[in-house]
């Protein structure tokens, strides 16, 4: 028997045996095809094969190769398959399909034209796009952006993964925007996510469900998290919000000067809002949802603008007389120069401003005293100086009295 390399066996085959002129019959001798084989309605009586070796030749005006499976027996499969060069219609494309015949949908198509090495599947499972070596489960290679589109038909969701443009993209087709976008040469563990769902941006090793390094040496302000809404609206929004079921805090750890603070809503009544420091001396400021407001150490405003009412002793100062300041009053209800009870409700309490507006009415009130005080002296002086009058008119009167009573006994 000739080598199997060399020719072609096949199970069945047509072969002109005895019977009718032309008719052809069916052999059941399981014979082989010595040499080559043309199969089609423009196959020549000398059919003439180049020199590819085409064992095989499909020659007609339509090819295809059917898969008759003729299985009967219950449970077995019998789908019958095709493969098919190029439609048949005019207008039809050059392509090459693998086709369920059963269906008759198109599994697979392999257009004319198709680039060398457009699809290879290695021996060792890889599968190559655009490269004869594969060096992955799947290896695209292209000289333009390599791109991955995924469409869904029923939903119309459609998106696309690129690997261009300087790095790997995910792109929604609807909106032609990239929600996601990793740059060529980020650092190790850029993003990262732990097998525990713990999210790591510049660690692999993330302790938290949010866990962000940062191992710029820069010196800048913007080191850390930027929340910002870029749409141009005004309004207020809710930029950051931390819940929890019970009480929370944040921390500020200095790891240079290993000092720390504590930031805390309370988890007891009256559910305060806390600041302190890891000096175990108590909190260094409270505060309640009434606005009590307490800090057991001073309180230091530190502002280089502030208007020190210290101009009030200057010699050229005009105070307000005390008749002026009483007609205000009894009109007013409030001292000049201090806001209302209505104001402050309206507006508020700016607590320097009336530390500095009270500083000045302490002044003024000083000046009155001193006013007052000059003048008391000024009236001791003078009941003095009358008294003396008196003593002395007295004293005369008494004299008087004395000469007068001489006069009369002469």
């Amino acid at each position: 028997m000739p080598r199997l390399s060399r020719f072609f066996r096949i199970a069945l085959c047509i072969l002109p045996l005895a019977g009718p002129a032309g008719a052809e019959v069916l052999s059941t001798t399981n014979p082989s095809i010595l040499d080559n084989l043309c199969v089609g309605a423009n196959c020549a009586i000398s059919e003439s094969f180049n020199s590819n070796f085409n064992q095989i030749e499909l020659k007609s005006n339509n090819t295809r190769l059917l898969f008759d499976d003729t299985s009967s027996f219950g449970g077995f499969p019998s789908n019958d398959w095709a493969i098919q060069a190029n439609d048949t219609t005019s207008g039809g494309e050059d392509q090459l399909m693998f086709v369920d015949a059963t269906t008759g949908l198109e599994v697979m198509t392999i257009k004319a034209l198709a680039n060398s090495s457009t699809l290879v599947l290695a021996r060792d499972r890889k599968v190559g796009i655009g490269t004869e070596l594969p060096q992955a489960d799947l290896h695209i290679v292209t000289a333009s952006p390599s791109k991955i589109r995924m469409h869904d038909t029923f939903g119309g969701s459609e998106w696309m993964i690129t690997f261009a443009n300087g790095g790997f993209r995910l792109q929604d087709r609807g909106t032609l925007n990239y929600p996601f976008n990793i740059a060529d040469n980020a650092p190790e563990g850029a993003l990262w996510v732990k097998f525990d769902g713990k999210v790591g941006m510049g660690t692999t090793n993330p302790q938290a469900p949010l866990q962000i390094n940062n191992t710029d040496t820069a010196t800048n302000d913007l080191q850390g998290i930027i929340v910002q809404n870029i749409s141009g609206l005004p309004g207020p929004r809710g930029l950051l919000t931390m819940r929890n079921s019970g009480g929370s805090y944040f921390t500020l750890e200095n790891t240079d000067s290993g000092t720390t603070w504590f930031f805390t809503h309370e988890n007891r009544t009256p559910n305060r809002f806390i600041i302190s420091d890891a000096v175990p001396d108590g909190p260094e400021m409270t505060l309640t949802a009434d606005g009590i407001l307490t800090v057991p150490g001073g309180f230091v405003v530190n502002n280089t603008t502030l208007n020190v009412p210290d101009y009030v002793f200057a010699p050229e100062y005009d105070l307000t007389p005390l008749s002026e300041v009483s007609a205000f009053i009894a009109e007013n209800r409030h001292l000049p120069d201090v806001p209302s009870a209505a104001q402050i409700a309206r507006d508020g309490l700016d607590m320097t401003d009336m530390q500095m507006r009270l500083l000045k009415k302490v002044e003024e009130l000083t000046l009155y005293t001193l006013d007052l005080e000059a003048a008391r002296r000024a009236q001791q002086q003078e009941l003095a100086r009358l008294a003396q009058v008196e003593a002395e008119n007295a004293a005369l009167a008494a004299r008087l009295a004395r000469i007068e009573a001489a006069l009369a006994e002469r």
